[in-house]
Order: C-alpha cells, then sequence, then structure tokens
C-alpha cells in the first residue's frame, strides 16, 4: 500500500488551516436597523434624506418599512404648512435639485412632491461592501383595537395583511405569507414581531403559541412600546427569556432578539419622539448583503444594541466571552443571565463590573445570553432606560 509523504500531509494541513482563517477572517462585523418609517407612510422625511442619516452615522445596512406599502408606484406628498417641514423641502430641494426633485404647487397653494421609489434612491446610496437597502415592510394589523405588526425583510412584493379571529391567529396568518413569500421567491426573508407590549397587544402566552418564529424587538426605540412594561406587564427582555425557557422546553429553535429605532420623526427630537439612531442590531456576515446577513441572523450570529459596542463576542467549547470597545470615564457591567433546567424562571448566573467577562455554560444550563450595561448615559433615552446596553443573542450547551 502507497502511503502520503509526511511533507505532503504537513502541506495540506497548514494549507486547510489557512483557508480556515481566510474564511473566519472575511466575517466582520454590519451595522444596520431593520425598522424605519418614511413619508410613504407616517414617518416624516423624505427616505433620500434618511438614507442619508442613516450612511452618514455609520451604519451599513437599512430597511425602510412603512405601513403595508413598499415604495413603489405614484405618491405624491402634501407638505405640511408648518414651518420646520416648509423648511425641510426647501432643504432636500436645495440639496438635491430640480433636476431629482418633482413637485409641484396645486390651487390651495400646498406644494406637493412626488415620492422617489425604492428602485430610484436605491442606486443613489447603495455601495458594495459599504451601505445595502434592503426592501421591507412593516405588516400592520390588528384584532380587537390591538395593534399587531410585524416587520418582513428583503421582500419582493408587498405582502397584505392577513387578519385573524385572535391576537395569536391574526400573528400566525401573517407569519405563514411570509413563509410563503419565502418559497414563491426562493429568496431569504425574515419576519420579526414588533413592539409586543405596544398597546399590550401581544402577551406572553401568544408569543410562546407562536410556530415557525425566531425574531422579536426586545428594544424599540418608539417612546409608546413600553420595553419596561408596567406593573401588571412583564418587560419584553423578560418576557424573551420566558419565551426561550417555553421553547427549549418544547424544543423548539431559539427566539432571537433585536434593537430597532422604529423611526418616524426626524425634525424634532426627544423623550416624545420617535427618532433615529436609538437601537440598532450588529451582525457577523462574510458579506454586505441581504442573504449573507439574513443567514448570519438565523443562525444567530448577531447582537442588539443600544450603545455599546463589542470588539469581541465569541461562544467556543460552551465558553461565552465578550469584550466591550471602551469609552473614556466609562465603566461596564456584564451580566450572564440564563436558566437552570427544571427551574422554570431566568436569573442572573453571574455579574462582573468589567470591560470583559466570560462564562462556561453548563449541561444543567437550558441558555444563557450576555446583557451589558454601560455607565454612560444614553443621548436619546426613552422609558426608564437610561444607559446604554448591548445583548447578545442566547448561548445553549452543546456537546
Amino acid at each position: 500500500m502507497k502511503t502520503l509523504n509526511p511533507l505532503i500531509v504537513v502541506f495540506f494541513i497548514i494549507l486547510s488551516s489557512c483557508n480556515k482563517e481566510k474564511t473566519e477572517s472575511k466575517k466582520q462585523w454590519f451595522k444596520g436597523n431593520l425598522h424605519t418609517h418614511s413619508y410613504w407612510s407616517d414617518g416624516d422625511e423624505f427616505p433620500e434624506v434618511i438614507m442619508d442619516w442613516y450612511k452618514s452615522n455609520g451604519y451599513q445596512f437599512l430597511a425602510l418599512t412603512d405601513h403595508n406599502t413598499l415604495a413603489e408606484g405614484d405618491k405624491w406628498k402634501t407638505i405640511s404648512k408648518d414651518s420646520i417641514y416648509q423648511n425641510a423641502f426647501k432643504n432636500y430641494l436645495n440639496t438635491y435639485g430640480d433636476d431629482w426633485v418633482n413637485y409641484r404647487v396645486d390651487s390651495l397653494n400646498r406644494t406637493q412632491v412626488k415620492l422617489k421609489t425604492y428602485e430610484e434612491y436605491r442606486p443613489k446610496f447603495e455601495e458594495d461592501g459599504k451601505f445595502l437597502i434592503i426592501q421591507s415592510e412593516e405588516i400592520t394589523d390588528g384584532y380587537n383595537g390591538k395593534p399587531i405588526h410585524i416587520n418582513a425583510t428583503n421582500v419582493k412584493r408587498k405582502i397584505d395583511p392577513q387578519g385573524g379571529n385572535s391576537v395569536l391567529e391574526v400573528m400566525q396568518n401573517n407569519l405563514d405569507e411570509v413563509a410563503k413569500h419565502k418559497e414563491e421567491f426562493g429568496t431569504p426573508i425574515i419576519a420579526h414581531i414588533n413592539h409586543p407590549n405596544f398597546g399590550y397587544a401581544i402577551s406572553l402566552e401568544d408569543m410562546i403559541a407562536l410556530k415557525n418564529e425566531q425574531f422579536f424587538e426586545v428594544y424599540n426605540g418608539h417612546p409608546h412600546v413600553n420595553n419596561s412594561g408596567n406593573d401588571e406587564h412583564i418587560s419584553t427582555e423578560l418576557m424573551w427569556d420566558y419565551i426561550n425557557i417555553a421553547y427549549i422546553e418544547n424544543n423548539k429553535p431559539i427566539m432571537y432578539g433585536l434593537a430597532t429605532d422604529d423611526s418616524h420623526h426626524y425634525h424634532r427630537k426627544g423623550r416624545k419622539w420617535s427618532n433615529a439612531g436609538r437601537g440598532w442590531i450588529m451582525v457577523q456576515a462574510d458579506t454586505l448583503s441581504a442573504k449573507s446577513l439574513i443567514n448570519a441572523m438565523e443562525t444567530g450570529q448577531f447582537y442588539a444594541s443600544t450603545g455599546v459596542e463589542l470588539s469581541d463576542l465569541t461562544f467556543e467549547n460552551n465558553r461565552l466571552s465578550v469584550a466591550v470597545k471602551t469609552n473614556e470615564n466609562t465603566t461596564y457591567k456584564i451580566a450572564f443571565i440564563g436558566c437552570k433546567k427544571g427551574q422554570g424562571e431566568p436569573e442572573t448566573l453571574a455579574s462582573f463590573e468589567s470591560d470583559k467577562a466570560s462564562f462556561e455554560i453548563a449541561k444543567d444550563m437550558l441558555f444563557v445570553r450576555c446583557k451589558i450595561t454601560s455607565s454612560k448615559l444614553h443621548e436619546n433615552p426613552i422609558e426608564d432606560l437610561l444607559f446604554e446596553k448591548a445583548w447578545t443573542q442566547p448561548y445553549r450547551f452543546s456537546e
């Protein structure tokens, strides 16, 4: 029997190692927001201005998610006579020029502007490897006055709200419709449940009963969505843990948590307004494409943030490790939160006053996630969420 030359074996080992390092080195972190509104629905700004803001503020991807609509076809927006919006229109016209801006003045002396479609504004801002715009929609439905909103990311056509005879049925019908859309077009699409505590419309029981859903907003930057809950309703963060306790016990996939802006207001800033820049996700992917980003998210390779940025996030040999990109005169609290098998209640398993920490997940734990809280105040907070934070996804013990 002929044997391989030892030098050849060593060569292939080195080559394999180099290829592995090359593959791993390709992965990078991309910052993005998957919940944004414009003049196409109830936002108060032109898509181009919104794209420019996010691109100029360090984001690499953005989804415009207007209610039950895509930026397509003809739509004329009548500009409010409020001086804020009149001045904003003048700035828009001065920035983009008469060749780009299509507007008219009607018989009542009102300025009307034809909104640019996704196909029109997209090439103006997208740059390969630098900035990506993902066509998306907020499917806006309800039941008995309760708002039920689900974002569909990377859609190819508008998805109509499906309705139903209960909160759960409305949610499931819309999720199933997104799944059909995904199958029809053969393209990566994700749906995520928006702000479950908005109007306290979606209960923990509703979330637990869902089928084939892995994403929801643990943080939403709108001032009226009750992330923190109240005396009668739990916070979305605590809801997240209870969902995963139930999911794991019922052999369902992990629920992942997003942070989003849900931005509507671009001219007034403060607690009363739904502003840009409050919450986002950081996705670790090999390329800046919708397919790559969605594939990474579906395997939990992302974290949510309202200001804290990580320099390291690894899970190897059942050890979850994090390190923070530090700011001067800022301290950090790193908490590992999870649940042990058979207990049914989440708890803080370990806590560190440090900018880096790690935690080994034991076999008797259902899951462990990490929450990092900064001593730095959020520059534009909502509710009682005063300090910048980040949340990793939950991790499970693997044999």
